[in-house]
């Protein structure tokens, strides 16, 4: 299956976003709400229509960075906050970034790229991450599709991708996810040392 950005551009053009919450999503808006150091360079990878990135960027959070391969969901954080800055919402493909980060945020984005990008996948977070960097969010604890995205797993196959790069792994399972997620999601929080 080619998830490229025309397939994800029609997903939003015809509104087929099942995964798209309308809002923050509850671990990381409690997460966020923690936060104090609003000179953080975040990004949100393969972020969507980014309620994250809104929020932040409302409660003084003025460095967070969007990065997606479709076009329409940046045009939709555009209209919905008009004083986020353009040049912090980025059309291109998140592995071809190149830009270091304090913090990285994980919401639905691992998720939805082709299965063989996954160890890829850790490897360009380590690469992106700044000293002292952080990978946090949330990743699927569930069985899902196999033949298109969302494509589930499980927090032994994730370590596997990510112990290569990082001493500090840490996923527990959601407390408070949203309705229809209870029970399927960890709270990831990887951290550079």
């Amino acid at each position: 299956m080619e998830l490229s950005a025309d397939f994800w551009n029609n997903k939003y053009k015809t509104n087929k976003i099942g995964w798209d919450l309308g809002e923050v999503s509850p671990p990381l808006k409690a997460y966020f709400d923690q936060l104090q150091h609003k000179e953080l360079k975040i990004l949100i990878p393969g972020g969507g229509n980014s309620y994250e990135a809104e929020y932040l960027f409302n409660k003084g959070f003025k460095n967070v960075y969007v990065i997606d391969i479709a076009k329409q969901p940046l045009q939709n954080i555009k209209v919905r906050v008009p004083h986020f800055p353009e040049s912090q919402l980025i059309y291109q493909d998140f592995f071809e970034l190149e830009e270091q980060f304090d913090l990285i945020i994980e919401q639905t984005f691992f998720c939805a790229i082709n299965l063989e990008l996954r160890p890829k996948y850790a490897e360009k977070i380590h690469f992106i991450l700044k000293p002292q960097g952080k990978l946090v969010g949330v990743l699927f604890d569930a069985i899902l599709n196999e033949d298109h995205p969302p494509f589930g797993g499980n927090k032994e196959e994730y370590l596997n991708y990510f112990q290569p790069y990082f001493k500090n792994v840490q996923m527990t399972p959601c407390y408070n996810s949203f309705q229809n997620r209870k029970g399927m999601e960890l709270f990831v929080k990887i951290q550079i040392q």
